[in-house]
């Protein structure tokens, strides 16, 4: 069990270290031409992958429409957003925003697959939430300090959390590894297009030929992206969502650490207290701390 617990560790750093990655990239090349290359890159190595686990096969008529209904959200809604929001907001308050994605995903399963929720997870969303509230009201504006970026995030995470909800009512027959490779592939065309509709210059690419932004490039496609989603899976199916989900604290705090040591943000105490609430938020709302007391109690197998 220490080698997943080892690899989910490896994945929330490599996915924490992606945010300044992110950042870096859309400071150099216009953010929904760049995703474009990164998750068609991101999306290749995945299928490569998926070849060599054996799992590789064409989608049959009728997966089609599901997986470019999945995409939509998955691929292109989110990683436009959140590679347009970054061009406006701190690697920080990115980074924090981020971290709700367990419990967003909750709230949508609450929502839309009608799933109870206790009071013990109400108060884990009210923590969460109030969290990142602290964390972009930070400054001197108040509530107008809330940058578009961060609503843009905020809207990345959204979509993100919804697109889980979601891949979780696929069949069984369609492995979730293999859609994520497709879904890329095939979004990244989506999001291509959508920059050729804004005006992106597509010659700006070739900054990633310059050996640090395309190491940077490389790191952020083929190892946050596609390694730490496929071994993320691997984990749930693992060691089960619930203590996969207590990992995400991790990505949190070294998105903010990487913040600060490669971008020089700031890190102020609002920033700090936001992050702890947000960690108790998705402690107690996923449904971790329920998991690890019933398990401790022996009712869980």
């Amino acid at each position: 069990m220490w080698k997943i617990y080892s690899l989910l560790f490896l994945v929330m750093l490599m996915w924490g270290m992606n945010v300044s990655a992110l950042k870096v990239l859309v400071d150099a090349v216009d953010p929904l031409l760049l995703n474009s290359f990164r998750v068609f890159t991101a999306g290749v190595a995945v299928l490569i992958i998926c070849i060599v686990l054996g799992i590789f096969r064409l989608p049959r008529k009728s997966e089609w429409a599901v997986m470019a209904y999945i995409g939509a959200f998955n691929v292109v809604l989110h990683h436009a957003f959140i590679a347009t929001g970054l061009e406006g907001t701190s690697g920080v308050n990115a980074s924090l925003i981020l971290g709700l994605v367990p419990l967003v995903t909750v709230l949508m399963s609450v929502i839309f697959l009608k799933q109870k929720v206790n009071k013990l997870r109400m108060t884990g969303f009210l923590l969460g939430f109030s969290g990142v509230a602290l964390t972009t009201l930070t400054g001197d504006g108040g509530l107008g300090s809330i940058s578009y970026g961060d609503v843009l995030v905020f809207l990345g995470v959204v979509v993100q959390g919804f697109s889980f909800v979601l891949i979780s009512k696929l069949k069984a027959e369609f492995d979730p590894r293999l859609i994520t490779g497709y879904m890329m592939v095939f979004g990244s065309f989506f999001i291509f297009a959508l920059s050729q509709l804004l005006g992106a210059n597509v010659s700006e690419i070739t900054s990633v030929f310059d050996w640090h932004i395309g190491g940077v490039f490389l790191f952020s496609a083929i190892c946050a992206t596609a390694f730490g989603h496929m071994t993320y899976n691997l984990a749930i199916k693992k060691v089960g969502p619930a203590e996969s989900a207590i990992f995400t604290n991790l990505n949190v705090l070294f998105a903010m650490i990487g913040s600060a040591f490669f971008l020089g943000d700031v890190i102020m105490v609002e920033h700090v207290v936001g992050f702890v609430l947000i960690l108790i938020g998705i402690f107690f709302g996923t449904g971790a701390l329920e998991y690890l007391l019933k398990r401790r109690r022996g009712k869980v197998v």
